[in-house]
């Protein structure tokens, strides 16, 4: 019998010839990775094992969530990592000004590539299976662990197909894509399943799709969530990616717990109500929701693909009076291209504000924290009740072209 791609890089790094779902391994890691707000918990238990780091260069310490630091506890919370990458000599650690959201600069950076094993301190590590990897987030004890000896214990997954076939509309984007696949299966419809696509569509995707998908693959309860190497993947990577990696792709005979397909070309623009992402609707059915405001960033959709969407919508349009827009891109590379192309001009004269890169508002953590009764469209990826803000509020997650339809239009729309 075959293997998956998830199968198959867990394999390789337990040193196996093959694995099969529901076995225990230990593997060696590629990477290890936490932020400010799950890295200082962890150098805490860290620390107890009195063990130097495993490898200063296969670390990053990425101080993205609430910097520049919103009050004086996140401030410490930052110093605690800063302090540990010097002493350390961490070589992925990114300070104010260098630094941007983790699943952003990971995959820009070249840090992540094909074949990678990947393990992080929080739960949308698994963004880095769009570049052929096995990502998944672990809790403070298994990362302070991975710091010390660079090993992690797997239960190998079983994995779910998602064959894409069709082709994909023009205003369809990732997040479409994702957030109908958690509609039809539910947040814990690939529960410890790695989450795997096929088929033809696979190549209609751009790599900002596929960071996208792969970001919420844990909305769905998934593992990871893995694209095969091709060449949107290899184009990617060798603009990127500067050192040597083993890609991976599935065997003909892949063993696979289920198969859902999607045929892209009957997609419509969705969003997720309130308060789970598998509360999926069309825009179209939606109805009369007004909105407070609107979100276009995070390290769901922080890319420049992402902002180019907002830009051409916004562009020569005023946002709604009613509406707050907030845009912020997902690294510095991200916003200061998005200046020289003029989007940023675009975003400010149609009435946005534009952020410093940051995970900010995703979770609740600083700016466009919502008060009670207050809507808002995000192109974040939860929407559970009082993430961004009083538990009295509500979230609706959607793609940037959704989004700033909406803050056009100061309901949710998908029309301009």
């Amino acid at each position: 019998m075959g293997m998956n791609m998830s199968e198959k890089i867990l394999a390789r790094h337990a040193k196996l010839d093959h694995v099969e779902p529901g076995q225990l391994v230990v593997c060696e890691l590629d990477l290890v990775m936490a932020n400010d707000v799950t890295g200082p918990p962890s150098i805490k238990e860290f620390e107890k094992t009195g063990k130097p780091v495993f490898n200063a260069e296969k670390i990053a310490l990425i101080p993205d969530h609430f910097q520049p630091a919103k009050d004086i506890k996140s401030a410490e919370l930052a110093k605690i990592m800063r302090d540990f990458a010097r002493k350390h000599k961490i070589k992925h650690y990114y300070e104010q000004g260098r630094v941007g959201i983790e699943h952003v600069i990971l995959p820009e950076f070249g840090i992540v590539a094909p074949g990678m094993l990947t393990i992080g301190a929080d739960s949308h590590t698994c963004t880095y299976g769009a570049v052929n990897g096995f990502s998944t987030g672990v809790g403070t004890t298994d990362l302070a662990v991975g710091l010390a000896t660079g090993k992690a214990w797997f239960k190998v997954p079983e994995a779910i197909n998602v064959h894409l076939i069709g082709n994909k509309p023009k205003n369809i984007s990732g997040k479409d894509i994702i957030l109908t696949l958690i509609g039809k299966i539910g947040v814990d419809g690939a529960l410890y399943k790695s989450i795997e696509f096929t088929g033809e569509g696979v190549k209609q995707l751009t790599m900002t799709d596929r960071l996208t998908i792969s970001n919420m693959a844990i909305e769905a309860g998934g593992k990871a969530g893995v694209f095969p190497f091709d060449e949107v993947t290899k184009a990617y990577v060798d603009e990127h990616v500067k050192k040597s990696y083993e890609p991976v792709n599935a065997d003909d005979d892949a063993k696979y717990s289920s198969t859902v397909e999607i045929d892209l070309s009957t997609l419509k623009p969705v969003v997720a109500f309130p308060h789970l992402p598998e509360n999926v609707k069309t825009v179209e059915e939606a109805g009369e929701i007004k909105i407070d405001q609107v979100v276009i960033g995070s390290c769901t959709n922080g890319r420049l693909e992402d902002l180019e969407i907002a830009a051409e919508i916004f562009k020569g349009r005023k946002i709604n009076e009613n509406v707050r827009c907030i845009v912020i891109p997902g690294s510095q590379a991200i916003y200061k291209e998005a200046i020289h192309r003029g989007w940023i001009d675009i975003f400010i004269d149609s009435g946005c504000v534009v952020s410093t890169p940051t995970c900010g508002p995703c979770l609740g953590g600083y700016m466009g924290i919502l008060s009670a009764g207050e809507r808002c469209v995000s192109t974040t990826n939860r929407n559970f009740r009082g993430r961004m803000g009083h538990v009295d509020s509500e979230v609706y997650l959607a793609s940037p072209y959704t989004a700033a339809c909406s803050a056009l239009a100061g309901k949710i729309s998908c029309t301009f």
